[in-house]
């Protein structure tokens, strides 16, 4: 039976590793004998199949000894068209050398050919990628954080807008400005622009306000990539960013800069954002969430999570709240009773049960939980579910008893058991739900019970892990 790649898989949520990082990983001992060295690794695929291109998702390092290799040429015209960044033959026990016609292939095609000594594992290859890949996620992070703490520092100053907008294009290197209506620029900060990508901005702040009013637009420009999101408060105004590189974390950070700018663009507060002013003055200065919280609206409280696409959902509609905080791409917002939520576009949104004020620290685990389920189900929304048997389990003692079961777990194969066990084991459907082949669900699941030592056929067993996996 033959099968094909349908489309384009999503990158990973971890940022791609560059060849040339894995080449000079001296402990490898990696040589480049084909292609460019300037090519991103998203992942890592071993495979010795004479034909492997039904079973690669694009960008991968793919890994061989050869076993099948009977028509090079044939073979990497094969790879290419999947779309593998690099190829990674390892010389021993089927070879003695990579074969020149191999060699020569790769060279016709542009894909990058590394040569593996025999003392280098296949596994310490895709070891070194993963953990290549950790210290790139963890650099984006720390960018990040350190991104919105100036962004946050800089709205606290006497001009807090022009202050804004000079540490958001300080931190993406570029030009950031803000827009009216008209496309006429309103204040702006950093670089200047060529004209071509200046008018090329303008015009996708425009499409902002066309059928549909998007929350973002994108385009490449005069060599610079551009972006538009359109700020909340009524006003009309647009965020603008040009840059010559756009980095891994740029559009958390422009969401964070949407956030505050949109707050400080708003009309002049009235005595509604006096008073939430003055409780969270309040809230800063030592008092209590009870005292603090009917100055802020109605009990009970709802706690909303999202993640997406373009400007967060905030106020005026689509979720009526000025209460809304954006964190490492995760969108809260604290809804006052008699507000209900309903699902948004290009979002994924996690909804806890309504709350007492002493009780938000809980309704804000119950919105992540909610969260997490929605985009593992693949739904737009999902509500905290109470009650059922979990409701009798001791919450400590839940959530340290499912952090020791899934502790073997890394976070790509948690959330891959999440979605297979919430599809009631259907491959096919977890593996749309996650953007990935089937086959590599099938890879994933078998690993999730080898890691664990566990059945998963055993309906036991998937019953365990569902109730540690809502706790976690």
């Amino acid at each position: 039976m033959t099968e094909s790649v349908a489309g384009p898989v999503p990158a990973p949520p971890a940022p791609p590793v560059p060849l040339s990082a894995l080449l000079s990983r001296e402990d490898l001992g990696l040589r480049l004998l084909a292609g460019p060295a300037g090519t991103d690794i998203h992942w890592v695929h071993t495979s010795e199949m004479a034909d492997p291109y039904p079973y690669l998702l694009g960008g991968e390092l793919l890994m061989t000894a050869g076993v099948q290799l009977t028509d090079p040429e044939r073979y990497v015209a094969r790879v290419v068209a999947a779309g593998a960044a690099a190829l990674g033959f390892g010389v021993t026990p089927v070879y003695d050398t990579v074969p020149e016609g191999l060699v020569a292939a790769c060279a016709r095609h542009g894909l990058p050919l590394l040569e593996v000594p025999p003392g280098t594992p296949f596994a310490a290859v895709g070891r070194a990628v993963w953990r290549l890949m950790a210290e790139a996620r963890h650099r984006e992070l720390r960018r990040v954080t350190e991104a919105q703490q100036s962004l946050a520092t800089a709205a606290a100053r006497p001009d807090p807008v022009p202050a804004v907008l000079h540490a958001l294009a300080s931190r993406l290197a570029g030009r950031a400005a803000l827009y009216a209506p008209d496309g006429s620029e309103h204040a702006a900060a950093g670089r200047p622009v060529e004209p071509a990508a200046r008018e090329a901005l303008v015009r996708l702040v425009r499409v902002l306000h066309t059928g549909g009013r998007p929350a973002s637009a994108a385009d490449t420009a005069g060599g610079a990539h551009l972006a538009a999101y359109a700020l909340g408060g009524g006003q009309g105004l647009a965020l603008g960013l040009a840059s010559e590189r756009r980095k891994a974390g740029d559009h958390t950070i422009a969401g964070a800069a949407v956030v505050l700018l949109s707050l400080l663009t708003a009309p002049h507060q009235g005595a509604d954002e006096a008073t939430r002013s003055a409780a969270l003055v309040r809230l800063l200065l030592g008092a209590a969430p009870a005292e603090a919280a009917p100055l802020l609206g109605d009990a009970p409280w709802t706690v909303v999570h999202a993640r997406g696409e373009g400007a967060p959902p905030q106020t005026p509609p689509p979720l009526g709240t000025p209460l809304v905080d954006a964190h490492q791409g995760t969108v809260r917002a604290l809804l006052p009773a008699g507000r209900d939520v309903a699902p948004q576009p290009g979002w994924t949104l996690g909804v806890s049960a309504p709350v007492d004020p002493a009780e938000l620290g809980a309704a804000d685990l119950q919105a992540a939980r909610a969260l997490r389920r929605a985009r593992a189900a693949h739904l737009p929304l999902a509500r905290h579910r109470s009650g059922g048997i979990g409701a009798l389990l001791d919450p400590d003692e839940a959530a340290a008893y499912a952090r020791s079961l899934l502790a073997p777990l890394p976070e790509p194969l948690v959330e891959t058991l999440r979605a297979w066990l919430s599809l009631h084991g259907n491959w096919d459907r977890t593996a749309t739900a996650l953007g990935v082949h089937r086959n590599t669900v099938r890879q994933r699941i078998a690993r999730c019970a080898a890691l664990l030592g566990m059945d998963l056929d055993d309906a036991e067993a998937r019953m365990e892990l569902w109730f540690a996996l809502r706790w976690l």
